[in-house]
């Protein structure tokens, strides 16, 4: 392949938005084991905004939207779990086209639609070690992005790329997370924050496996829930203990955590299970041991995603039994306009980036 420049929005520190570059950078080059794949479309997510800010720092203790409207963290330990590789190219969501392939690589990906899955296990799957696209390497805020071979998945349906573009962080970190909390048909599960990417993600694959949902959201957004698959709707202001009573859900799927987290340890029943991979309203919670220990309650995190979750996902859109929640696009020179936007938390689905067009 011809290797040029390509428009990339570059993140170049912990800062504000004077800290995103759409610029000229180098297509990069594969290597052994990568392909290239031309982006057709890039989700925008929290993770973006909270590592550019610098959120994930142990002396962070405010919520995501407090921090983006304060100084950034200059904090070493503000990536994920490693020092965030600045400058650096965002964009952890990626549905593209595979233009190129290493010398020893499978041509029969050539041409391919593809769903990037950015959680990379190094060291295979009976390790949590994990690296990131857009966090721990160059990610889809790019007319191009190189990754393994391995992360690549075809897919054949008749979404548009902008819905696809919605799917890899969203709907990975969904299904991981009933994946390994165990839900099962039947149960009930209480939703935080589901009217956003990973809550209404959640509704939808909690809802496929039979369980009934409670899902948290603001009152304007109900409908739209709703119509996802909720069975009862919260108001975010509302008091969970008078609205369900105690011990009234099987699991919680919680990324939203702060001031209300105590209350979803008061609603779970006896040998209940609290999971997340988040904590947007604050990371900083109050828990009371006498909750945990004399209810026999499971908690569990997660961040690295199991071997079957994304293929899972790849088969659920192909059988159409999840539908995408595209709230809006964006091109990619707007990702500015488009962070503050997603900030304001007025839309239900995902904010989605579309780079300009390239010749392959």
């Amino acid at each position: 392949m011809n290797y040029g420049l390509m428009k990339a929005a570059v993140t170049t520190g912990n800062g504000g938005y004077e800290k995103l570059e759409y610029t000229d950078v180098a297509i990069p080059k594969i290597m052994p084991g990568e392909v290239l794949v031309k982006v057709l479309a890039a989700g925008v997510n929290n993770t973006e905004i909270n590592t550019r800010l610098g959120w994930y720092s142990s002396s962070n203790k405010n919520s995501t939207n407090a921090t983006s409207d304060g100084k950034a963290n200059q904090s070493s330990d503000g990536g994920w779990s490693k020092q965030t590789p600045f400058p650096l190219i965002q964009g952890t969501d990626c549905c593209g086209l595979v233009v190129g392939t290493a010398e020893d690589g499978d041509s029969s990906l050539l041409g391919k639609r593809v769903l990037i899955r950015p959680c990379v296990r190094e060291h295979g799957f009976n390790s949590l070690d994990s690296s990131w696209m857009g966090s721990d390497f160059d990610g889809a805020f790019a007319q191009y992005v190189k990754v393994r071979a391995s992360e690549v998945f075809p897919i054949t349906c008749d979404w548009t790329d902008a819905e696809l573009g919605t799917i890899p962080c969203a709907y990975g970190t969904s299904e991981n997370m009933l994946h390994r909390v165990k839900l099962q048909a039947g149960e009930t599960v209480l939703i935080t924050g589901a009217s956003g990417g990973v809550g209404s993600a959640t509704v939808q694959l909690a809802k496929r496996r039979g369980a009934r949902v409670v899902a948290i959201a603001g009152k304007e957004k109900h409908e739209s829930v709703a119509a996802i698959g909720a069975d009862k709707l919260i108001g975010r202001s509302e008091n969970l203990l008078e609205v369900l009573g105690e011990c009234s859900v099987d699991v919680v799927v919680d990324n939203v955590a702060g001031s209300d987290f105590p209350s979803m340890l008061k609603v779970l029943k006896r040998g209940g299970r609290l999971v997340s991979s988040g904590a947007i309203a604050g990371p900083i919670v109050e828990l009371d041991m006498r909750d945990l220990y004399l209810k026999d309650i499971t908690l569990i995190g997660t961040t690295a995603w199991d071997e079957r979750v994304f293929s899972n996902i790849v088969r659920y859109i192909e059988r159409g039994e999840i539908q995408p929640l595209l709230a809006k696009t964006f091109p990619l020179s707007l990702i500015v306009e488009a962070q503050k936007e997603f900030l304001t938390k007025k839309h239900v689905g995902k904010f989605v980036l579309i780079p300009p067009l390239c010749r392959s």
